[in-house]
Parts: structure tokens; sequence; C-alpha cells
């Protein structure tokens, strides 16, 4: 293969992975704290809950005191598809190709969650035969949508001050790099129910020598 194939390869795959990364995103929600408590299940009650012995499918994401909520997949024929239960998020399926995991939930279902996380938190995954990762939420991000209605819109981060994010760039903020968790949902603001995006970020939690993370 020559190198301008893979480079034409290469650009085609990226452009196709932009226009769902934007298209998740058209529905009407916004990201609203429920504003009340939840009771959770302990995690040991939750893990065995979701476990169907596959050891390759992501099966259940618990966060103490926030939510324990079980994964769906996305079919294969449909990589733009985002769960419309109440109580479900669903594993993008593109950022597995990179080594990292992705979860999308509308924002006025289970993504209205995401606006309770913050840094510090720590993120457990469930795989079908019981495996755990344990993770950290490192990074809360807010970013514009400068052209909303746009599958090439650029954007603005609105935490701090940095250079304008393109499309391509904003995927890539958010789901190349290190082994990590990024959660993604919507910002609804000004009447605008695509005026933002809000990614969650949580890297692997350090490990201590002699402790057993199945332990949690």
């Amino acid at each position: 293969m020559t190198l301008n194939t893979k480079t034409t390869q290469t650009v085609r795959s990226t452009s196709f992975l932009l226009v769902i990364f934007i298209s998740l995103f058209y529905r009407p929600i916004n990201t609203q704290a429920l504003g009340y408590a939840v009771t959770l299940p302990t995690f040991a009650e939750f893990s065995k809950s979701v476990q169907n012995g596959d050891a390759k499918a992501l099966r259940g994401v618990y966060v103490t005191d926030v939510f324990a909520l079980p994964i769906v997949q996305q079919p294969a024929s449909n990589p733009a598809f985002v769960s419309s239960n109440d109580g479900e998020i669903t594993q993008f399926g593109m950022p597995s190709q990179y080594g990292n995991v992705g979860l999308l939930a509308h924002n006025h279902l289970s993504g209205k969650l995401f606006s309770q996380f913050a840094a510090g938190q720590e993120v457990r995954l469930v795989y079908g035969d019981g495996r755990i990762e344990v993770f950290v939420i490192s990074e809360v991000l807010h970013y514009q949508a400068l052209q909303p209605t746009s599958p090439y819109s650029s954007f603005r981060n609105m935490d701090k001050e940095e250079a304008t994010l393109t499309a391509e760039q904003m995927f890539k903020r958010a789901y190349f790099g290190d082994r990590h968790v990024t959660f993604q949902t919507c910002i609804n603001a000004y009447g605008n129910t695509s005026w933002g995006r809000l990614f969650v970020i949580a890297t692997p939690k350090p490990q201590i020598a002699g402790v057993d993370k199945t332990a949690y």
C-alpha cells in the first residue's frame, strides 16, 4: 500500500468519525442535575447484576454517590446510536479503536447526571466476567459549539483560554491519547439545545502494590 493510499484512507476515516461524533447530539436535551438523592446499590450488588460472562463486553459503570448504570453497545450497523432509555449509558464504539472508552447519554436522560461529576471521583467499569477497571476523574470540560447546527463546527473552551478547536481537533481531544474514559453529553444553553458539549475524562487509578482491585 502506498503512502498516498494510506493518507487518503486516514483522511476518510477521520471525516467519517467526525460526522458520527457531531451527529450524536442533534437531540433536544439539557444538563440540569437531578436535585435529589438517589439510593444506589453497593458496588458488589451492582457488579453481580450486570455480569453476563462475556470477558470482552463492557457491562456497567459505577460512580459512588452519583450513579450505577448498565452499559449498552451500539449496533454494528448504527455507529451513531445512543440509547433512548433512561437509566442506561451507551458505549461509543469508535474510541475502542484507539484503546479508549467513550460513554454517551442524552442529557434529558442519564446524561443529566454527568453534571454532578467532579475531579477526583472514582469511576469503576465492570466487564461481563466481573473484571473491574478503576479510573479517577481528571477533567471536566465545557465547550461551546460556535456553529451548533454544523457538523464541522469549531469549539471554544468555556473553562479556560485556549485556541479554538476544529471539529476534528475536538474529537481527538476527547478520544485520542493514553488509556482513558470519556463521558459525553450535550449542553443546552440560551435556548439552543446544541449549544455546547460536556466531556468528563477519567484516567486510570494508580495501583498500589499488594492491593487487589477486584476487592472494590
